[in-house]
């Protein structure tokens, strides 16, 4: 029996026979313009076989379609209330697991209790596409899509997700723009970008106060193989850019002060046709590209580095490129990014 519509006039009779309403905290934002499950399902290539990862099923609209489909669905939703909707919801679809639990370790981790439900779906389905499809809550989508685009053990193939208008713009944006970030470089270094459809609020129950996108991430192999070390790539980029405005050449020599000296700074750089004076903001993807490469070929072992910067990985505040009296400018502060 097909699942039944969910329009605004059922999620609202369904939450009050169960008590329950949609919870701010948790970025609930229910999209009730039916055809647009379509439309993110399709885009998805959804297939008997794939092996798909939703974050935030709500009341298991989409999941539901998804498992119609032939998807084998984890679920996973941090409210107790919309994990009991979707195992309604999805009862009678035996490839659908619904996991109550928070997706993220922190503010920057995927929870280890997630990991291991992947793991073992992934385990008995060797072989098999593996997907995130879903309506994201928008304070975890950054996380959850830098995450598992990095991932050693998850070989993804794509990722069709909902996310805020704002965020889809900074995956695509281009050097020089409002929007360029860390974010950019990493997907952009990773994967194609395509935003499929912009969302407006009405579509949405509780209405946002922003609007949304429907992005579609397909991570490219001949990318991905070009940069090599990904979390050195991915640590690279998230430092530097915490100083998107000021000259790459402090910028470098201050973060990693006891690694050499600023002439070196200078004869790297140049190696790779850069000079001390670009900023990061400047920088296309292939230029940090480049620049990863370089550095982790002339540092002492980037496993040590890596380690000490991971203590401080959860700043979200810029912190100063501290200046010497050769080098001190009058360059702006730049902003936190990702």
């Amino acid at each position: 029996m097909p699942a039944p519509r969910q329009t605004q006039s059922y999620l609202r009779e369904l939450f009050a026979r169960r008590g329950i309403a949609p919870r701010h905290r948790y970025g609930q934002n229910f999209l009730i313009d039916l055809n647009l499950h379509d439309v993110i399902a399709i885009r998805a290539e959804v297939v008997p076989g794939d092996l798909i990862l939703e974050i935030g099923p709500g009341a298991g609209a989409l999941t539901a379609m998804m498992a119609e489909m032939g998807g084998t669905v984890v679920a996973v939703d941090i409210d107790p209330g919309m994990v009991g909707l979707t195992t309604d919801a999805t009862a009678q679809y035996p490839g659908v697991r619904v996991i109550h639990a928070d997706a993220l370790k922190g503010k920057n981790r995927l929870n280890p209790v997630v990991v291991d439900h992947l793991r073992s779906a992934v385990a008995a389905m060797p072989d098999r596409p593996f997907k995130l499809v879903a309506n994201l809550p928008y304070s975890i989508a950054t996380p959850l899509v830098s995450n598992l685009l990095v991932h050693p053990e998850f070989d993804i193939k794509l990722m069709v997700v909902t996310i805020q208008l704002e965020l889809a713009e900074r995956m695509q944006a281009a050097p020089h723009s409002e929007h360029y970030s860390a974010l950019s470089v990493t997907l952009q270094a990773q994967a194609d970008i395509e935003i499929v459809r912009v969302l407006p609020p009405s579509v949405f129950w509780p209405r946002p106060k922003v609007e949304s996108a429907i992005v579609a991430i397909t991570p490219d192999p001949v990318k991905r193989a070009a940069i090599g070390d990904l979390p050195w790539f991915h640590s690279v980029v998230r430092k530097i850019f915490l100083h998107r405005r000021k000259n790459l050449r402090r910028v470098i020599y201050s973060l990693w002060r006891d690694q050499w000296e600023k002439s070196e700074v200078d004869d790297m750089l140049q190696s790779i046709g850069l000079t001390g004076e670009i900023r990061a903001e400047s920088m296309n993807v292939d230029e940090f590209v480049a620049l990863a490469e370089v550095m982790k070929s002339r540092l002492r072992p980037v496993k040590e580095i890596i380690e000490l910067d991971d203590e401080s990985e959860d700043e979200e505040s810029e912190e100063p490129a501290g200046e010497d009296e050769d080098d001190a400018d009058n360059d702006d502060e730049g902003n936190d990014e990702e």
